[in-house]
């Protein structure tokens, strides 16, 4: 099955199809797909949540927020500790660290207790979720690479696709603490899985320093300014607002003098890169809140229980999974721009659609309709998105180009919702009240629906086809 200790560098040994091979995929499945699960369910659960451990919005806030906040500011130096000392180790790590997190939140007897074990969790994603592609990056030929990455993104979508069912069922018939317990065993299998059979990998061109000092401020940055927002008018606000500030600037300082940047700036150079990354920061900030605020009006005001809540978006996965590929080749045939700017207007009206979701609620003729609009546009923009990203640096920056989308878009939707609630009005119970919670979310979702415009916008005023850049010299 291969040396399950030796493989350094860039060029794997590993072929598709043999034990080996298929072992480094499913270790990377598992992983991620938890990891997924996780992101799936706890939206649906938070209904639940808050009522069984008398949570005010805030702390709801923060169960989402803290997991997204040390997810979004660690995920580069997961990539990096992976690099310098194995893909595998840390991965490994990473996976025994998320489900002692898991089970922390599962037996958390306060909000405060499980918003820090969703931090913690937060941190563990960090290190397994770059550490599962990396891992087939390093461990396989070249020539089969793309085949693995293909098997790795289709089946981690069934993880997305079957998490409304499995988190909605445990919170509805078992309990809320079982969407977080449930990783426990499979995380188990993962660890098994990756020490017996995933050859080691590593680069050993990576810095022999870690940037551990942009990583602290990036962290602390984040979660000034997600504390400023979520505790809006509180005495602390504007002290966030300041650490947020100076933690900024001195991040960027810190990057520009490091010989060992976890974020080589120049890379913003790149006009392309740069509005690919301000699309994604948009556009994800508007579905992060735009699902955080339906799971809650179908479960508050439309008298949904938990299951049939989490089943009700299922036709955007069912939208990705079917269509995303045909977006990335309609992209590589006609240029990112037009998919990158149709995309965003497409979600933008299945949002708009969304208004109707409300008491007296049809499914077929109220929900519906604006899922699958806004899946169907979700499908025409992410690859070309993440192709456009990808492409718009050199190729020994691919790795940073993808963790950095990654992390944008993670921090697009925290802020989103740690933003929104407070600027439609509704705090502390609120999210508990049918008619003060259907006044909130339809400001919400034409918040939604203007930042996806926008983002459709970016697209095209900045966004250009590869030959036509080529045949401006650009």
């Amino acid at each position: 099955m291969g040396d399950p200790t030796g493989s350094a560098g860039t060029g794997g040994t590993v072929r598709i199809g043999t034990p080996t091979g298929r072992a480094v995929v499913t270790a990377a499945v598992l992983g991620s797909g938890m990891t997924m699960l996780d992101g799936t369910v706890v939206n649906v659960a938070l209904r639940t949540i808050g009522a069984d451990l008398d949570a005010s919005l805030a702390q709801l806030q923060w169960i989402t927020n803290g997991y997204l906040l040390s997810l979004a500011s660690l995920i580069l130096l997961g990539g990096s500790l992976g690099d310098r000392f194995g893909r595998r180790r840390v991965f490994v790590l990473g996976t025994v660290w998320f489900a002692a997190a898991s089970l922390a939140c599962g037996l958390a007897p306060t909000p405060a207790v499980l918003i820090g074990a969703r931090i913690l969790q937060g941190v563990g994603a960090a290190l397994l979720t770059p550490g599962s592609l990396a891992m087939i990056q390093g461990a396989f030929v070249p020539g089969d690479r793309s085949r693995a990455i293909g098997s790795w993104s289709g089946l981690t979508s069934v993880a997305a696709a079957v998490g409304p069912f499995v988190g909605g069922g445990l919170v509805q018939y078992a309990s809320w603490r079982w969407i977080f317990l449930v990783n426990l065993p499979i995380a188990a299998i993962t660890v098994v899985v990756a020490r017996r059979a995933v050859p080691e990998t590593l680069d050993p061109g990576a810095p022999r320093r870690l940037d551990v000092a942009g990583a602290l401020l990036a962290a602390l940055g984040l979660a000034g300014l997600t504390y400023a927002l979520i505790e809006w008018g509180g005495p602390l606000a504007p002290w966030a607002v300041a650490v947020a500030v100076l933690a900024a600037a001195a991040y960027v300082a810190d990057e520009r003098r490091s010989d060992h940047p976890m974020l080589p700036l120049g890379i913003f150079a790149d006009r392309t890169f740069a509005a690919a990354n301000a699309m994604t920061f948009v556009v994800y900030a508007a579905l992060g809140a735009m699902l955080f605020f339906l799971v809650l009006q179908l479960q508050t005001v439309s008298g949904y229980g938990a299951l049939r809540a989490g089943v009700a978006t299922l036709p955007i996965t069912v939208c990705m999974l079917l269509l995303a590929a045909r977006g990335g080749a309609l992209a590589a045939r006609i240029g990112p721009r037009v998919p990158m700017t149709l995309g965003p207007l497409v979600m933008a009206v299945g949002t708009l659609l969304l208004l109707r979701v409300g008491p007296d609620l049809g499914y077929w003729t109220d929900v519906l309709p604006g899922l699958v609009v806004f899946g169907l546009g979700l499908a025409l923009m992410v690859a070309p998105l993440t192709a456009t990203a990808l492409a718009a640096v050199a190729d020994e920056h691919a790795g940073i180009a993808s963790g950095v989308n990654n992390a944008v878009a993670r921090a697009g939707s925290l802020l989103a919702v740690a933003a929104l609630p407070a600027a439609v009005g509704i705090g502390g119970e609120d999210y508990a009240d049918p008619a003060t919670f259907d006044a909130a979310y339809g400001s919400a979702t034409i918040v939604c629906a203007v930042l996806l415009a926008v983002g459709g916008v970016v697209s095209w005023l900045t966004i250009r086809d590869p030959g036509l850049r080529a045949a401006r010299g650009a």
